[in-house]
């Protein structure tokens, strides 16, 4: 059973708390993590607060974009992949330069 007091792995495991969570580890480390929090009730404690608020956005941000803004968002990195296609190509650093957004074009002058 757990004893209660903090031990030399806590911040290791609490490092990759979210990937437990998700089942985002090897076999291996799932199970050494699992063996830890049977084993260390502040970080079981710790584990418990991080999935509440896992479960808690899930809940409340759980909302899909309209599909009209999805489109647009796609054509969007549609026009500056093609921009970027064609600056690496024969096309210049002018070329479709009107249909790259503002902020695009200011990182590039930055860069």
């Amino acid at each position: 059973m757990s004893c209660g007091h903090p031990h030399d792995d806590c911040a290791s495991v609490l490092e990759h708390v979210y990937e437990y969570i998700d089942h985002e580890m090897a076999d291996d480390d799932l199970a050494t993590v699992k063996q830890h929090l049977d084993d260390c009730t502040p970080c079981l404690a710790e584990y418990g607060l991080e999935q509440a608020v896992k479960a808690l956005v899930h809940r409340c941000c759980s909302e899909v974009a309209p599909e009209d803004l999805r489109v647009k968002v796609l054509s969007k990195i549609r026009q500056v992949q093609a921009g970027a296609a064609a600056d690496a190509g024969c096309g210049g650093p002018e070329a479709d330069a009107a249909d790259v957004p503002a902020g695009a074009k200011q990182a590039s002058a930055l860069s």
